[in-house]
């Protein structure tokens, strides 16, 4: 007799969703950082909110660092259902997936998705038709 798959949960409905695009600069990771924090208060997590924005910061760093292109815009998506709090960053470089690494004590970059992992449930890159979107999310 052959093994049935498992039929896998649908996913949660999502109580709140944010997205917001910005432009490749490094301003913009500070304005997404502010308002990661802001929102996920809002909507009734107040102590995620530090470690989302620092999530958010990260995320942002990188694909400003590693995946951005002068003419297209990074986008932010946030989402709140009822057992995890997911942040999206996308951005238009698809051929450059997120690898984490051991920065050098001496080194100033290199430490961002360490901080993710350590931070996150789970995190993790899904490609797209163009660029990429990498994610973290963050569960009770």
């Amino acid at each position: 007799m052959a093994e049935q798959t498992p039929t896998p949960a649908p996913p949660e409905p999502v109580l709140h969703e944010d997205r917001l695009d910005y432009l490749p600069l490094a301003g913009s990771v500070s304005l997404a950082r502010r308002r990661t924090a802001r929102l996920v208060g809002e909507w009734g997590r107040p102590a995620l909110a530090g470690d989302a924005a620092l999530i958010t910061s990260e995320l942002m760093t990188n694909a400003l660092l590693h995946g951005s292109l002068r003419d297209r815009l990074i986008r932010v998506r946030i989402t709140l259902t009822a057992g995890a709090l997911r942040i999206e960053v996308t951005d238009p470089r698809g051929e450059r997936l997120p690898e984490p690494r051991f920065a050098a004590l001496s080194d100033q970059f290199g430490r961002g998705l360490l901080l993710v992992a350590a931070l996150a449930d789970r995190w993790g890159c899904e490609p797209r038709a163009v660029g990429k979107t990498v994610y973290a999310e963050l569960t009770w």
